[in-house]
């Protein structure tokens, strides 16, 4: 006799009878999930998943109800929990939030459907590996998934109309990858920055005006993505271990050294389709840039310091009306062109293409708007041994944050520097041909730039900048370490690369707490000291070009992780 009841609905498909004459989920799939751990109801027409299927873990089956004698292969005592589940191709405009009894859950399939949203209880699927949504868009779709091993998790709400999502979503400790593309988001939650685990943020094509600092809290963040955005600023975001950073077709106009100081780890910079004018010599802080997109900008020069950078291998820079350098060292590709750039360097970049009759008088080059709406003072490359008194002028009584004197002659420090003292910032004198730097010059700066000049030593007072987080020292003079760095606790990044530094004392650098990026390379370091080891803040260390034997090439090349913990390796105990 047929062990199905007599007059009941099959699904022709499947052979099994229904659960319930209302359910369209036949009971023969429910059982055998039981058993597989896996339940496949997709392009079943479903516009609400039935409580069946959410409760398959918790309900006790029918079977536990019948008077029956059962096999090995049918005790239900022994069922699976669901591991897998595919509702794909069916009408679902949401999901219930019983989702979460579904904790055992690996895999959700939940593309071509109408979902509009997520339950919050999403995040209590804390074994989730692969989550799949797929969209249609005219007549094609898109696919949006990836396989994730050892409990990690991709998330893809990409394609959607979401204008915020669950703040559950940080309960998804495993989440490796994010993707909120495609959607309508003006800003991000904070709950994204409790995401520690976190590798990838994709949140192109969204309506994102600025990027919140509490992302700098991802401790893991490795790719970010923001292109198709309403960005006018680079993010400001102290994240050491960014490695890509996707800021294209975006209405990025202006490039600050506060944008860029923290971002040593970066490899790859995309800017393309901005309005960038120029790129600021803090550039050269991105020692690990490999890859840098500026196509379709408004840059009209480019600084010298960038042939410097060790690992740049790709520049493109397509679209932007570039003067200065010639169009055939432009054509040759990105090693002719960083080659050139190198060759400009040393002597402060005195090889600009001969002047035109275009040319307006000095008094004339004071962008006064920088001024007014950037507070910025620019009067740089224009070769002059003194900064004229209307320039200072110009500035009235606008408070101003970043001055620019690069690449003149300068031989000492503008006295009439201090009266910018109680706002200024960022101070940049790189290019120039300072041999000291008299104390009665200093101010609270962030940011000291002054590579690219005669300097042999520092003065002491210099430990009175207390909130001092970058200085810049590359191509001076200077035969040994300046003994007040170790004195300033706030610094963040030392570049001393290409002088003649003959050794460090680890001990004393070890108290710089906030230290992330020392570059010492290109100097004469004969041995690097073992207890340099222990500066476990460092998050970027270049050593290359130094005549030491040890660490070789080979353990600098994994990276200051693997150096530092080499050279811990051979403190003597």
């Amino acid at each position: 006799m047929s062990r199905f009841k007599r007059g009941a609905h099959v699904d022709s498909r499947a052979g099994f009878r229904q659960e319930k004459e209302d359910c369209p989920v036949p009971y023969g799939l429910l059982k055998a999930a039981r058993k597989s751990g896996q339940l496949n109801l997709s392009g079943r027409g479903l516009t609400e998943v039935p409580q069946s299927v959410w409760r398959l873990n918790t309900d006790t089956p029918q079977e536990a109800q019948q008077n029956l004698s059962f096999g090995a292969a049918d005790r239900w005592w022994e069922q699976t929990d669901l591991t897998k589940l595919l509702l794909s191709s069916n009408k679902l405009q949401s999901l219930s939030e019983d989702v979460k009894l579904l904790s055992a859950l690996v895999v959700l399939d939940i593309h071509d459907n109408q979902l509009s949203s997520l339950p919050d209880s999403i995040g209590d699927l804390e074994q989730l590996q692969k989550l799949i949504l797929r969209y249609r868009w005219g007549q094609h779709y898109y696919s949006h998934y990836l396989v994730v091993s050892y409990s990690s998790l991709l998330k893809d709400l990409s394609n959607n109309h979401l204008m915020d999502i669950p703040e559950s979503l940080a309960n998804l400790t495993n989440l490796v990858k994010l993707n909120l593309s495609c959607n309508k988001l003006k800003s991000l939650p904070p709950a994204i920055s409790q995401m520690k685990n976190l590798r990838m943020l994709d949140c192109s094509r969204n309506q994102l005006e600025s990027i919140p600092p509490v992302l700098a809290q991802m401790e893991s963040l490795e790719q970010l993505y923001l292109r198709h955005n309403k960005l006018h600023f680079l993010p400001e975001l102290p994240c050491s271990t960014l490695k890509e950073l996707h800021c294209g077709n975006n209405q990025i106009e202006i490039l600050k050294a506060d944008h860029l100081k923290h971002l040593s780890a970066l490899s790859f910079l995309e800017l393309r389709d901005n309005k960038v004018k120029s790129l600021p010599e803090e550039i050269t802080l991105l020692q690990g840039l490999e890859r840098l997109d500026l196509t379709n900008n408004d840059i009209s020069s480019l600084p010298c310091g960038l042939g410097t950078l060790p690992k740049l291998k790709s520049l493109t820079l397509e679209g932007n009306p570039l003067r200065g350098i010639r169009r055939d060292v432009l054509t040759k590709g990105t090693v002719e062109l960083l080659k050139y750039l190198r060759s400009r360097v040393q002597d402060g970049g005195s090889k600009e293409e001969p002047k035109t009759a275009m040319t307006l008088p000095s008094q004339a080059k004071i962008n006064v708007h920088a001024i007014k709406t950037l507070k910025t003072l620019d009067y740089s490359e224009k070769h002059e041994a003194s900064i004229p008194d209307e320039v200072f002028d110009a500035v009235d009584d606008s408070p101003v944050a970043n001055v620019n004197f690069s690449k003149n002659q300068l031989t000492a420090v503008p006295s009439r520097i201090l009266q910018l003292k109680d706002t200024l910032a960022d101070i940049n004198l790189g290019f120039n041909k300072l041999t000291s730097i008299p104390c009665s010059e200093l101010m609270p700066f962030l940011i000291f730039f002054i590579r690219n000049n005669l300097l042999i030593s520092l003065p002491m007072q210099l430990e009175g900048l207390t909130k001092l987080r970058s200085v810049i020292l590359s191509f001076n003079r200077f035969k040994s370490f300046p003994e007040v760095l170790y004195r300033i606790s706030s610094l963040e990044t030392i570049l001393i690369s290409n002088n003649q530094v003959g050794g460090i004392d680890p001990v004393q650098m070890k108290t710089l707490n906030n230290l992330s990026t020392l570059d010492l390379s290109n100097n004469d370091i004969m041995q690097v000291p073992p207890e340099l080891g222990n500066c476990t803040s460092l998050r970027a260390l270049m050593l290359d070009g130094n005549p030491f034997r040890n660490p070789r090439a080979a353990i600098l090349s994994k990276g200051t992780d693997a150096v530092l913990e080499y050279l811990r390796s051979r403190i003597p105990t």
